[in-house]
């Protein structure tokens, strides 16, 4: 077996990035990364995504809007419902708890 082996090539399998491993020392040595490829292929695509995706913003804010006006109502039905489920069952007194068993 040589002194110095020589360091080798190894593709991260979670990136796709390049890695120099020396194997003497069994460290990374150099990392070159995965190129990246363009999001948008022209400016005008971009533009055109950022106008969508501010047209999805409004609508969502605007269901957002619309859920908390109706919110009050939702949570005094809730409410109310709760109450009378209340006056139904009779109250039993002081809860036992263990301490009082003893």
């Amino acid at each position: 077996m040589s002194k110095n082996p020589a360091p080798f090539d190894v593709a991260s399998p979670c990136c796709g990035a390049l890695l120099k491993i020396d194997a003497e020392t069994k460290a990374v040595i150099a990392h070159t990364a995965k190129a990246v490829p363009k999001t948008f292929e022209d400016l005008e695509a971009a533009a055109r995504a950022m106008k969508d995706q501010d047209s999805r913003k409004e609508s969502l804010f605007r269901q957002s809007v619309e859920a908390q006006k109706h919110s009050g109502d939702v949570l005094e039905k809730k409410f109310q419902e709760a109450l009378k489920r209340a006056k139904e069952t009779p109250d039993t007194g002081k809860p036992l708890r263990d301490f009082d068993l003893d």
